[in-house]
């Protein structure tokens, strides 16, 4: 590719994904789908115009954008949110956890695509979409609503949980041979993992001394370099670039400079992760797709099924009535980056190559499903049966 073809591609698939985009927010639909339906249209597996022949050549592109995504969502884990939560925010993030990532995993079996392939499915059925469900509840004004604050603690604990599954999965993916080389791997990369979370939950005066330039140039340049230098450590070591980045996130989110980074970051995260889900739909083959449209349908089901028992739980764990269940159930519904994150791990690694198109379907009818059935969720509160959510009456007193 000459670099005229190059910024060709690279100028098309912005402008590209932004036109997309902007028509379809106009029905209320989230920007993440959009992404990957511009990409598809504007791939090399349509008719019609074609930005590149080989999605591959855009890697690194795509690399940044896992880097900033990553990055970002680190930046916004807080360990003392999650103490704060107390046991009842830990039960219901973990009863989510337990029915979404067990019940993706079950499901991952029945397919019978292989253990590691069901692996990677049970993550991407297991955690929802950070950015979409923020984006939800600040777009139906439902911040203030008392469920909220829960909402958001389940997205904090799963964000943890991507750290670790990230960990558990690397060696996994990454075909170690035998049990011994599989547990020094994952104890490379928990070791890794324990080191920045120190650095994240007892440096933040050195972090802060580090990037604490007065100049958003400047502080923009250092984190930049910090989280790809990050990222290329950490898959240098045997662990997965984005679990890199998360983690520099996390270190410099209990730093001072934090809410700066926070406002610096988020025009390369729009950007970049932009390109992300566009150069993802650049790999997505129709006729591939058309061969999981079973497997992606009975995946939808069943994960509006658990997602309703989990926010049923989770509101009961809390005295919620049922509306507050649904609302619960709903938003964390949708699935996105995350899941798109371990399909391109999954093709990295030479899975199944089902996996990539059933997790690119999925997540594209979850995100249109989702936002939609949450504006609409004061009119599905049938879905979740009373019984569930009544708050239990206290014991008589002797």
């Amino acid at each position: 590719m000459t670099n005229g073809h190059a910024l060709l591609a690279v100028g098309g698939a912005f402008l590209a994904a932004g036109v997309v985009a902007r028509v379809g927010a106009r029905i209320g639909l989230p920007t993440i789908p959009l992404f990957m339906l511009a990409g598809f249209v504007f791939g090399p597996h349509t008719p019609g115009l074609s930005l590149v022949d080989d999605p591959g050549e855009l890697a690194v592109l795509a690399g940044l954008g896992l880097v900033f995504l990553l990055f970002y969502l680190g930046l916004e884990f807080s360990l003392d949110d999650l103490a704060r939560g107390g046991r009842r925010l830990a039960a219901a993030g973990l009863g989510y956890l337990v029915l979404n990532v067990g019940g993706g995993l079950a499901f991952g079996f029945t397919l019978g695509w292989g253990s590691r392939e069901a692996l990677v499915i049970a993550g991407a059925i297991g955690i929802s979409s950070s950015a979409i469900v923020t984006k939800l509840l600040v777009e139906t004004r439902r911040v203030n609503n008392p469920e909220a604050r829960l909402i958001m603690g389940v997205i904090v604990l799963e964000d943890l949980f991507l750290a670790l599954y990230l960990a558990l999965l690397q060696p996994v993916l990454s075909g170690a041979d035998g049990f011994g080389a599989a547990l020094a791997d994952f104890g490379k990369a928990l070791g890794f993992l324990l080191v920045l979370a120190a650095l994240a939950r007892w440096g933040g005066r050195v972090v802060s001394r580090l990037f604490g330039s007065a100049d958003d140039e400047l502080l923009t340049v250092c984190f930049v370099g910090v989280a790809v230098l990050g990222a290329a450590v950490a898959q240098e070591v045997g662990v997965s670039d984005a679990i890199g980045a998360f983690m520099v996130g996390m270190m410099l989110g209990g730093s001072k400079v934090a809410p700066r980074v926070h406002k610096l970051v988020l025009p390369l995260r729009d950007a970049f992760g932009a390109l992300f889900f566009f150069i993802f739909g650049l790999s997505i083959d129709p006729g591939a797709v058309g061969t999981v449209v079973l497997p992606v349908l009975a995946a939808v089901a069943l994960t509006l099924v658990l997602n309703l028992a989990a926010g049923a739980f989770a509101a009961r764990l809390h005295g919620f009535d049922r509306q507050a269940g649904v609302n619960i159930g709903l938003t964390v519904l949708t699935r996105g980056e995350f899941s798109l994150v371990l399909a391109t791990l999954a093709v990295a690694a030479g899975l199944d190559a089902r996996v990539a198109p059933f997790v690119a379907g999925y997540v594209l009818l979850l995100a249109v499903i989702g936002p939609l059935a949450v504006v609409r969720s004061e009119r599905l509160t049938w879905l979740v049966p009373a019984r569930l959510t009544r708050r239990r009456e206290p014991a008589p007193s002797p």
